[in-house]
């Protein structure tokens, strides 16, 4: 069906004020192919069917020309109205802006798109060099005491994406009334031929070399709980999984100590076509088969994997058989959830963490005297044993949302509070404050440390968890995601008539989070408590998917393999019934 005048005229506008010549080409001929070719008519009207809107942070999108699509277009309208937004805040003058990108497609134009929109609207920008992963932005807003943080990155996204994510002055993830201001500004921006840019050579410009990375190196080299040297020989094989991280990881290993890892050949440079990999997620089946490959052949201790843009990390270990109830296993190797890292990271930080007198053990229960002001936050959608284990510890616990715009304030408005650690399940993990975000990098010298202190121990990872769940039980955590159209008539309809039993348990209490008393925001999120179990529903904010996120929890007792056997066989029918509660 060819385009009708309505199509015609919104992307003539648009032609009107692009000012990237390819874009404009590239929409002219999709014009001349919608005439006759229903695939081209289809593929403009979607461009021109809205506009891309902030997000979890920011804009994502895949690449090309229209309101719809991440191009120099949008980036102008969105800079433009980050600037004005700038203009519009007291406590931001006089303004100024870091700016950074990671390596995929257009990255590089749109930081520049950014840099010359703000400097045009008086505003002082720090460039990062490029490119470059997202923690050194979120670590660079603060440390030069700049007004926000713009990152050109999609993270995991495929290929063909890439995005926008904002920072504001606290080095976290733009949050409301932030972002829909910004989107009331794009909306009322008119014609995008009337905003000013400036040369990439203005004085507002500052091009930064590598004094930046240096202070971030210092400050998580320093600033992560550790012992003295490890030993040289805890064999780690690395993959940046053809993203911007390399570079940076490896310093901060040799920055930390620790001897130089194996980097996985085929995935060590930047890459935005990521040709070895179907999608560029290490949380992905198959995402990281070249680092087992490569660890089985050298009998590694450990296997780290940043995403693309090296926020996240995914961590796997030697494991006996493929068949593990609690995580993914693959030839004698298993990936460990985010869960399972995160509990294994909280206890050990918790643990690590030096009281006034500088002293601590070196243990995985959590256990360690310290203030009680220490503060560990995880989301409502993730495991609850980090609860138990900062009980245990005498800290702090606190949930949130999902994101870390929103972990990474957890600790906010306490003057007696200090934030130790936070993570969520989709492999993202914070390490104190010096980065007010998921950062990969600190985590894994973070997870090296814990690696090296227990191997001097005679212990391994698996020990650690294995710690963990005899003294706080099995909590056995599953995501079931669901591709349906009408999120919100799913959501709607279980409000309306919500289940009494799932998993052969009685529901005990449900909790909206739309509604008031939960101490958080408002958001659409259905929580079912079911004793020693637990479901956490939530539409994505970015797909048409609906998110369910399972936790069963089993005393150990005498025999931990039993117990999660058990935990397995209950997990099996709540899967089942959460599949058949959600189906349209």
């Amino acid at each position: 069906m060819a385009v009708d005048g309505d199509v015609r005229a919104a992307v003539g506008a648009w032609m009107a004020g692009d000012p990237d010549e390819r874009d404009r080409e590239e929409l002219r001929a999709l014009l001349d192919r919608a005439g006759g070719d229903d695939t081209a008519a289809a593929e403009l009207r979607d461009r021109f069917a809205g506009r891309l809107t902030f997000g979890t942070a920011g804009l994502r999108g895949a690449v090309g020309a229209g309101p719809n699509r991440m191009n120099r277009a949008v980036v102008r309208a969105a800079t433009a109205a980050v600037a004005g937004w700038l203009r519009g805040a007291p406590e931001a003058a006089p303004a100024s802006v870091v700016v950074g990108c990671d390596a995929r497609h257009r990255s590089s134009e749109f930081a520049d798109e950014a840099a010359r929109v703000l400097a045009g609207a008086g505003v002082r920008v720090h460039l990062l060099p490029r490119p470059g992963p997202t923690p050194l932005l979120a670590f660079a807003v603060r440390h030069l005491g700049a007004s926000a943080g713009i990152m050109i990155t999609a993270s995991h996204n495929p290929a063909a994406d890439n995005g926008y994510k904002l920072y504001l002055c606290d080095g976290a993830q733009v949050i409301p009334p932030v972002d829909a201001e910004i989107e009331r500004r794009v909306a009322s921006l008119g014609p995008l031929s009337g905003i000013g840019t400036a040369g990439l050579d203005d004085p507002l410009i500052t091009r930064h070399g590598d004094e930046v990375a240096a202070a971030y190196l210092d400050a998580i080299a320093g600033g992560t709980p550790g012992a003295a040297a490890p030993p040289p020989d805890l064999t780690v094989v690395y993959t940046p999984m053809h993203g911007v991280a390399g570079e940076l990881m490896q310093r901060a290993m040799r920055r930390a100590g620790f001897a130089a890892p194996h980097v996985v050949a085929a995935q060590a440079k930047p890459d935005p076509d990521f040709p070895t990999v179907a999608f560029p997620n290490p949380e992905e089946p198959g995402a990281l088969d070249l680092a087992l490959a490569d660890a089985r052949a050298l009998g590694a201790d450990l296997v780290l994997a940043s995403d693309p843009d090296g926020d996240r990390l995914a961590v796997a270990i030697p494991a006996d058989g493929a068949g593990v109830a609690d995580g993914a296993g693959v030839a004698g190797w298993r990936q460990l959830s985010g869960d399972q890292m995160g509990a294994l990271l909280g206890a050990y930080l918790l643990g690590r963490e030096t009281g006034a007198d500088g002293a601590a053990p070196d243990r995985a229960d959590g256990r360690a005297d310290g203030g009680s002001g220490r503060l560990v936050a995880t989301t409502i959608v993730s495991s609850t044993l980090l609860s138990k284990i900062a009980a245990k510890a005498g800290a702090r616990y606190r949930q949130t949302l999902t994101g870390f715009k929103w972990i990474a304030r957890a600790g906010d408005g306490g003057t007696d509070t200090r934030f130790v650690f936070g993570y969520e399940e989709a492999l993202g993990y914070q390490v104190g404050q010096t980065v007010r975000d998921k950062d990969g990098i600190g985590a894994a010298l973070a997870v090296l440390r814990l690696a090296a202190a227990a191997k001097e121990r005679g212990r391994s990872l698996d020990d650690e968890l294995d710690a963990l769940e005899t003294a706080h039980g099995v909590h056995l955590t599953r995501q079931l995601t669901l591709r349906i159209p009408d999120t919100a008539g799913v959501m709607r309809r279980i409000r309306a008539d919500p289940p009494a039993a799932l998993g052969g348990a009685s529901v005990r209490a449900v909790t909206d989070y739309t509604g008031p008393g939960t101490g958080l925001p408002p958001s659409d999120v259905l929580s079912y408590a079911l004793g020693d179990a637990r479901v956490v529903i939530r539409p994505s904010g970015t797909e048409p998917k609906v998110k369910a996120y399972l936790e069963v929890v089993e005393p150990a007792g005498d025999d931990l393999a039993a117990a999660r056997d058990r935990a397995a066989l209950r997990m099996a029918p709540l899967r089942a019934d959460v599949t058949r509660l959600l189906a349209p």
